[in-house]
């Protein structure tokens, strides 16, 4: 089972948005464009997450997620990563900001006063990549 993904895909985890898939209180997949960040030290995606948000209380409740990114120039080419998350605080914001660098935005600006943040990092347990340009 691949658990890494292929070289000639690599380019796709620089992909300017991704779905995120995780499993709602019923059961039901629960599906969410979001920003990411592909780290390439420790070859893992990671996602900042306000820990008032669905999503974050899906991964806290069942930690499978799958993060699919398609390629923006052709959709015929997409990456599916099957996951396990692990969710930390980032009570400081050192990673939502450097996330936010990525995107020259602050994600901060859609909290709430009193709302954290925590740093949701995806380990893969399946990778399916598909082509067909």
């Amino acid at each position: 089972m691949a658990t890494q993904v292929p070289d000639e895909f690599r380019d796709l985890l620089d992909a300017p948005v991704a779905s995120l898939s995780t499993l709602g209180p019923h059961g039901q997949p629960q599906v969410t464009a979001i920003s990411f960040l592909y780290v390439a030290d420790d070859d893992v995606i990671r996602v900042s997450l306000n820990d008032t948000r669905q999503k974050t209380k899906n991964l806290r409740r069942d930690p499978r997620a799958t993060l699919f990114i398609y390629d923006p120039a052709t959709p015929y080419r997409t990456l599916e990563i099957r996951a396990r998350a692990e969710i930390t605080p980032d009570s400081d914001l050192t990673f939502v900001k450097v996330v936010g660098a990525k995107y020259g935005a602050d994600f901060t600006v859609h909290d709430r006063p009193g709302e954290t943040r925590s740093i949701v990092t995806l380990h893969p347990l399946k990778v399916n990549v598909t082509d067909l340009t």
